[in-house]
């Protein structure tokens, strides 16, 4: 199946969760991600502010707040592919970016290579550890630079998605960044990069 059929499937899957679903497996990440101790080692997280039906991380984004963590929101470049990070707070000004997602303003940009953890949405993962993302390749770009790295890997990727967006394989491309885990309501899958 190629990646637009698969990315149509996916979308449709995961819009079919109602509101009060959403909020559930939301809470139900959160327990897990607290359970393996997901947030503890690291001090710069990376978030994102879900749109058209990704998976919700407010709730892992508030307990990080709440537990000190210097969080961190994508912004777009002015031109490329390769995004920057801007701290977030509880009183962080925003602005819609092109896209029309909401983005730190007057914050003091950082690299993704200065992350400790990057939390990723996705449309699709398979067990490998490979992500369907949108389709825009902001992340591919953002990332480029671990595909020289052999053995020390920092940020690790962990992508967050609903439990109907695993799929047995996905077709992948030798510029996709292969995640460390992903995040689901039932589960956290950790692949064989995670030891990296």
């Amino acid at each position: 199946m190629n990646k637009y059929t698969l990315r149509r499937q996916l979308k449709a899957a995961r819009n079919a969760y109602t509101p009060a679903e959403r909020r559930k497996a939301a809470r139900a990440a959160l327990r897990l991600a607290l359970r393996h101790g997901l947030l503890l080692r690291s001090q710069r997280i990376g978030f994102y502010l879900p749109q058209g039906g990704e998976f919700d991380v407010h709730p892992l984004l508030n307990q990080a707040l709440w537990m000190h963590r210097a969080c961190y929101l994508p912004m777009l470049p002015r031109r490329g592919r390769v995004m920057q990070f801007g701290r977030v707070g509880r009183n962080t000004r925003m602005a819609p970016n092109r896209f029309g997602i909401p983005e730190p303003i007057d914050a003091k940009p950082l690299r993704a290579r200065q992350l400790d953890l990057l939390l990723m949405p996705l449309v699709g993962f398979d067990l490998e550890g490979n992500r369907l993302g949108m389709g825009g390749g902001f992340y591919d770009a953002t990332l480029a630079f671990m595909r020289h790295r052999r053995v020390w890997r920092k940020p690790r990727l962990v992508g967050v998605a609903y439990e109907c967006q695993r799929v047995d394989a996905l077709p992948h491309e030798p510029w996709d960044m292969p995640l460390d885990a992903v995040l689901t309501e039932r589960q956290l899958y950790r692949f064989n990069s995670s030891s990296k």
